[in-house]
């Protein structure tokens, strides 16, 4: 299993930007996937992005052309870049890896979008 630490969630302004990351406790370089998924208030938790071995993202319709995942190998680190936010957007958004088959989830980061 993988330990994850997300962090940089907050309160914003719609129209602002967030970025937040994903600390693993392993490389993340053997990693086979590495995404984000959120969970509003009453919601069902939902993909927001996610990043496949060789570099494949993904992304869902509600968040393609504002948010970018990214990876910094050296790092051990996932980033979610979020840019022109929309109260919408408010959520917990958790950091999820797949390694040998195995989930792992972190604690999760508030992110509050203010209208």
């Amino acid at each position: 299993q993988v330990q994850l630490v997300e962090s940089g969630g907050g309160l914003v302004q719609a129209g602002g930007s967030l970025r937040l990351s994903c600390a693993a406790s392993r490389s993340i370089f053997s990693i086979n996937s590495m995404g984000w998924y959120r969970q509003a208030p009453g919601k069902q938790r939902e993909l927001v992005a996610v990043m496949l071995s060789g570099s494949v993202t993904k992304y869902s319709d509600s968040v393609k052309g504002r948010f970018t995942i990214s990876r910094d190998n050296a790092k051990n680190t996932v980033y979610l870049q979020m840019n022109s936010l929309k109260p919408e957007d408010t959520a917990v958004y958790y950091c999820n890896a797949v390694y040998l088959d195995v989930q792992s989830w972190g604690q999760g980061t508030q992110v509050i979008v203010s209208s």
